[in-house]
């Protein structure tokens, strides 16, 4: 008679211990039960679900292998957490919503999460960190990094790793292989000696011999002379990778979906004596078939959808990073000296079918932002005029190339920023508020942010006539489209609207808000578009000295960014009246949609209307 599956409670789970106790059939229910659960609540919610689905089975290895109560794992980028989330006794209905759980590792959320990750690449140089201050402390715990093969080959990545080649202090790596980039090592001698390095009696001998041979000069003498031979030996019948090279031992690959293999994986690696890498390969997305079919990333990261059909909850209209990649196209198709970038995000700018239209001319870097700069620079000053796609959160990562590689010589570059401003439900790690600020701070760089599709052309265009590094930014919604007529110059607002005694300034798609809802309120108030937030229009800002009251309007950045420049040129020209600014404070902003965002900050239409109403 079949024997009756064994379902867990999931929103009884308090803790992973009880995974010890589960028969590797149980397992496999548990794991399907969970891939089912994280379907049904990113279909609500959202967030990361493909990433997910394919470390399921790896997370119950790990929470089966170590135990997370002292052991210490980091998640790299930390979007692959929800089923460690799950296992250490958390709610996911609320996953992403405000005062629900992060999309994310958070420290203050559970003491199960060790440290907090939302950009890629991070996690080999915390490890590294934390299995020093574990050395020096004389304490006892392991220290595992699960990186995914994506996120292993940014610049930061690489520096992690080779720390570790002279670095003494143990950590375990888990390489996440999702797309079959790493080749299994192949002979018999290979494997053979591969088994022969995690064999207890290896493990026991070698820790025996070091402490004799490390007694006086002559002792380590000999072990110098048996490391070399040993090396050479290796050099001669293994198989050699990267990770070999820079001094860690290797194991796997491993399917990413046997427990039991993974759990004999993690053994070895706890047993042996120096850094260790583990590579398991698994399926991105397993479990459903929307997710395992995706070749072209829709399915990293989802907004709500129906779980039969796959489709949208919401269908879209045309999105700022939709806008601009037509833009781009019809700029490429007519100049061949124009080349895009991307590191990695050209599914959510819209760039996959430029990819496959100009195949040579359209670049996608990888996890790499600072690369993409400093390669836009090179393009840049031979002749090439580079577009380079990148969202706000992930610039910030490049500052040092933008400014040293293209501000420093004036090169020519159009550097599209895409979510500006608030984004919403990534919560602190994503939000798109601090580039207006940290860019003000370059020299030779333009910034702009457009309304509408008429603000759009013209800055998009303008990027291409000579004014050096050319950003424009743009949010995560719906383009606004061309609703007005006014003449453009570089470096100048537009006065949308005249009236008396106050002044709003403002930018960006909510301008058009501002201004239908002060029409249809029949204020007698002047609004200016600030097109351009660096450089300051000073005819502007001497326009300003005639109103009693200046009121500076900012959804899309930091008080740092356009408030602060427009008070200081304001000062500078000693203006008598009242400046009162609404713009995103200098703080990390939690997980939330963002009309709840801007209403917690004070910064909503209706705060706004309540100053402009004073």
């Amino acid at each position: 008679m079949k024997k009756e599956e064994k379902h867990i409670d999931l929103k009884a789970i308090d803790n992973p211990d009880f995974l010890k106790d589960l028969s590797y059939r149980d397992l496999d229910v548990l794991s399907s039960d969970i891939t089912n659960y994280l379907v049904d609540v990113t279909s609500k919610t959202g967030g990361h679900l493909s990433s997910n689905l394919g470390v399921v089975d790896a997370t119950l290895a790990l929470c089966r292998s170590f135990d997370f109560k002292k052991d210490k794992i980091i998640f790299d980028v930390g979007h692959q957490s929800y089923t460690y989330k799950l296992l250490t006794g958390r709610d996911l209905t609320k996953l992403r919503q405000k005062d629900g759980i992060s999309g994310f590792q958070k420290v203050n959320e559970s003491p199960y999460d060790h440290f907090e990750c939302g950009h890629s690449s991070t996690s080999i140089s915390v490890a590294l960190g934390m299995a020093t201050a574990r050395d020096l402390k004389g304490d006892d715990y392991s220290v595992i990094s699960f990186i995914g093969d994506s996120s292993i080959v940014n610049g930061l990545a690489f520096e992690g790793l080779n720390t570790c080649q002279d670095n003494k202090h143990k950590i375990i790596i888990v390489l996440n292989d999702n797309e079959m980039s790493i080749s299994r090592p192949v002979g018999g001698i290979s494997h053979l000696l591969r088994r022969f390095q995690f064999s207890k009696l290896y493990a026991k001998s070698k820790n025996l011999f070091i402490r004799i041979s490390s007694k006086g000069k002559v002792g380590i003498k000999i072990y110098n002379f048996f490391y070399k031979l040993k090396n050479a030996i290796k050099r001669r019948f293994l198989t050699m990778t990267i990770f070999d090279n820079l001094g860690f031992s290797v194991v796997g690959p491993i399917d990413g979906h046997d427990i039991k293999g993974m759990e004999k994986a993690f053994a070895k690696a706890k047993r042996n004596s120096k850094s260790t890498i583990v590579i398991i390969k698994t399926i991105k997305g397993k479990g459903y078939k929307y997710c395992e079919e995706d070749k072209e990333g829709k399915w990293h990261g989802v907004a709500p959808f129906d779980k039969e059909t796959g489709q949208p909850l919401k269908k879209p209209g045309v999105s700022w990073s939709e806008y601009f990649s037509s833009l781009i196209d019809k700029k490429m198709m007519n100049d061949k000296d124009v080349v895009t970038i991307t590191p990695a995000t050209g599914y959510g700018s819209e760039l996959l079918y430029l990819e496959k239209a100009y195949p040579t001319r359209v670049i996608d870097v990888g996890i790499a932002e600072e690369h993409a700069l400093t390669y836009a620079g090179g393009l840049s000053i031979s002749g090439i005029h580079p577009i380079i796609c990148i969202y706000s959160t992930f610039l910030q990562r490049a500052y040092d190339e933008l400014s040293h590689d293209i501000a420093r010589m004036k090169l020519d570059a159009t550097i599209l920023v895409d979510r500006a401003g608030l984004v919403g439900n990534d919560g602190e790690t994503h939000q798109g508020i601090y580039d207006e600020a940290f860019l003000y701070s370059i020299p030779n760089v333009t910034i702009s942010m457009p309304s509408n599709t008429l603000d759009a052309n013209y800055l998009f265009d303008q990027s291409f006539e000579k004014h050096g590094p050319f950003v424009v930014r743009f949010p995560r919604e719906e383009i606004k489209q061309n609703e007005l007529i006014y003449p453009f110059k570089y470096g100048r607002a537009i006065k949308l609207k005249e009236g008396k005694k106050l002044a709003v300034v403002s930018l960006g798609p909510i301008i058009h808000e501002v201004l239908d809802r002060v029409e249809k309120e029949g204020l007698d108030i002047t609004i200016y578009n600030s097109l351009f937030i660096k450089p300051i229009d000073l005819e502007m800002v001497k326009e300003l000295l005639n109103y009693d009251k200046v009121i500076i309007y900012d959804v899309y950045g930091t008080k740092e960014g356009l408030a602060i420049h427009l008070i200081e040129a304001l000062n500078n020209l000693s203006y008598k009246g009242v400046i009162k600014t609404l713009c995103v404070p200098d703080k990390f902003i939690k997980q939330a949609t963002i009309k709840e965002q801007r209403e917690d900050l004070h910064i909503s239409l209706d705060d706004l209307f309540m100053e402009i109403n004073k």
